[in-house]
C-alpha cells in the first residue's frame, strides 16, 4: 500500500479564533437584542408570563427567530473554535460535540416553529429539543472546565459555578406558575450567554496570544 503524503498542520491561526470569539459574542448580543425588540414590538406581550417561545410564534415570530439562528452561530463558533484550540483531554472533545450539537438544537427550535402549545399537526419535539438543550448545556460546561484551566484558574471555576447554577435552576423552570416563567426562562437565557461569553474570552485570549 503505498503511503499517503499529508500537507503540513497550521498548528495557529489567530485571526480565525479571534473572529470565531467575536462572533460568539456578536451572536449573544444578537439574541438579546431581538427578544428586546419583539418584548417592545408585539402587542400585549407580558415580560414575567410570556416566554422566549411565545416571541417565537405568531405575526412576529421573525424577530426572536432571527436571534435564535444568531445565537445557534454562536454556539457552533465556539465548538469551532474549540476544535481548533484543543486543550486536551475527553471532556474537551465532548464539550465540542456538545456545543455543536446544541447549535444545531437552537436552530431547529428556530426553524420549526413549534412550542408544544397543543400543536398536534407532525411530530412534535420542541420538548424533546428543551430536554436535550438542558442536559448538553449543564454537562458541557463542566467536563471542559479542567482543561480551560490551562489558561486560567477563573476560567475552570467559572466554568464550574455555570454547570452548577444551571444544573440547580434549570429544571425548575418545568415547575413554575405561566405568571411569572418567562422571566425565570429569561435568567437561564443570560446563563446561557454567560457561557458562551466564557469560553470565547478564552478564545479571544487565546488568539491575541499567538500573535
Amino acid at each position: 500500500m503505498s503511503q499517503i503524503s499529508l500537507p503540513p498542520a497550521l498548528h495557529s491561526a489567530p485571526t480565525l479564533i479571534i473572529l470565531l470569539a467575536c462572533y460568539a459574542v456578536l451572536g449573544c448580543v444578537l439574541l438579546a437584542a431581538s427578544v428586546i425588540a419583539a418584548g417592545v414590538i408585539v402587542p400585549g406581550h407580558d415580560w414575567a408570563a410570556d416566554t422566549i417561545s411565545d416571541l417565537g410564534a405568531g405575526r412576529y415570530e421573525f424577530i426572536v427567530d432571527s436571534g435564535l439562528y444568531a445565537f445557534s452561530a454562536a454556539l457552533v463558533a465556539i465548538a469551532v473554535a474549540a476544535a481548533h484550540v484543543h486543550l486536551g483531554g475527553r471532556g474537551w472533545s465532548f464539550g465540542i460535540v456538545a456545543f455543536a450539537l446544541m447549535g444545531l438544537i437552537v436552530f431547529l427550535v428556530g426553524a420549526r416553529n413549534e412550542y408544544g402549545d397543543s400543536d398536534n399537526e407532525g411530530v412534535v419535539i420542541h420538548i424533546y429539543l428543551v430536554y436535550a438543550l438542558g442536559v448538553l448545556m449543564a454537562v458541557a460546561p463542566w467536563v471542559m472546565a479542567g482543561a480551560a484551566g490551562q489558561m486560567g484558574q477563573g476560567y475552570t471555576r467559572m466554568l464550574r459555578a455555570i454547570a452548577v447554577l444551571w444544573t440547580l435552576t434549570a429544571p425548575v423552570f418545568f415547575f413554575l406558575p405561566t405568571g411569572i416563567d418567562g422571566l425565570y426562562e429569561r435568567g437561564l437565557g443570560l446563563l446561557a450567554i454567560v457561557a458562551v461569553c466564557t469560553l470565547a474570552h478564552l478564545f479571544l485570549r487565546y488568539g491575541r496570544a499567538l500573535r
